[in-house]
C-alpha cells in the first residue's frame, strides 16, 4: 500500500469519528428544542432553539454539515417556534 493513501485512510477515520460526534450533537440538540416547543414554556423553547442554533453554526463551520443544511434546519426551527407561540 503507499504510504500516501495510508495516511488518507487515518486522516478519513480520524475525521469521520469527529464529525459522528459531531452530528450525533446536531440530533441532540434538534430533539431538546422541538421537543421544547412541543411543551408550554416559550421562554425555555426559544432558549432551546437558540443553542440548538450555535450548534448547527458550529457545526457548518467546521465543515461537518454544509451551511445551507444548518440555514435550512434553523429556519425550520424557527418557523416552528413562531407557528406554535405567534396564536
Amino acid at each position: 500500500m503507499i504510504k500516501s493513501s495510508q495516511k488518507a485512510v487515518r486522516v478519513a477515520e480520524k475525521r469521520r469519528r469527529r464529525n459522528k460526534s459531531v452530528r450525533h450533537t446536531i440530533k441532540t440538540y434538534l430533539t431538546k428544542a422541538q421537543n421544547s416547543i412541543s411543551g408550554d414554556e416559550p421562554e425555555a423553547a426559544k432558549a432551546s432553539v437558540v443553542q440548538a442554533a450555535s450548534v448547527l453554526d458550529r457545526a457548518a463551520q467546521k465543515g461537518v454539515i454544509h451551511p445551507r443544511n444548518a440555514a435550512r434546519r434553523k429556519s425550520r426551527l424557527m418557523k416552528k417556534l413562531n407557528q406554535t407561540f405567534s396564536e
